[in-house]
């Protein structure tokens, strides 16, 4: 299969930082465990997270406990950088240790740290997929430019909600 057929089958997540949300992991665990399944009901079969704190590692964990539970599908763990998450707490490190090393595919998107390397890998995450599932409060950063690229490159943006 090419690349422009692959990618009809991902899709990808992007999202705020637990301290930004606003609202319970539970609250958002179970929205994104919604928009996951509609994914699959719809066809996708590869799902990508950029691996962050909050909803890339929650939305990675659900993927992986759906595949544990029977579904046909695939986790990519895009990083920005080998490393990026070397200053977290112990239990944010633990939980991302556990999805890289149950991913099917690991793909380190920058060589280390610049300026840019989340929004590079935002990018390619977008680049590669048909779907973006965001979990999005309006606020500036780096979910909002996610989401407006997706938008202009003409990919879907599905908003959770409650």
């Amino acid at each position: 299969m090419r690349e422009t057929e692959l990618r009809q089958h991902r899709c990808c997540f992007t999202g705020h930082r637990p301290e930004k949300l606003g609202m319970p992991e539970t609250e958002v665990v179970e929205s994104l465990k919604k928009e996951i399944r509609t994914a699959i009901a719809d066809g996708f079969q590869t799902f990508i997270s950029g691996m962050a704190r909050g909803v890339d590692l929650w939305a990675a964990e659900i993927v992986l406990a759906l595949r544990d539970e029977g579904a046909a599908i695939r986790l990519i763990c895009a990083s920005p950088y080998k490393g990026f998450e070397s200053r977290w707490s112990w239990e944010w490190r633990e939980r991302h240790s556990r999805v890289m090393e149950r991913a099917d595919l690991v793909r380190f998107i920058c060589p280390g740290y610049s300026r840019d390397c989340f929004q590079r890998r935002n990018e390619w995450m977008v680049d590669h997929s048909a779907r973006v599932i965001a979990v999005y409060n309006g606020g500036p950063g780096g979910t909002r430019n996610t989401v407006e690229y997706a938008k202009r490159c003409g990919v879907a943006v599905v908003i959770c909600s409650k």
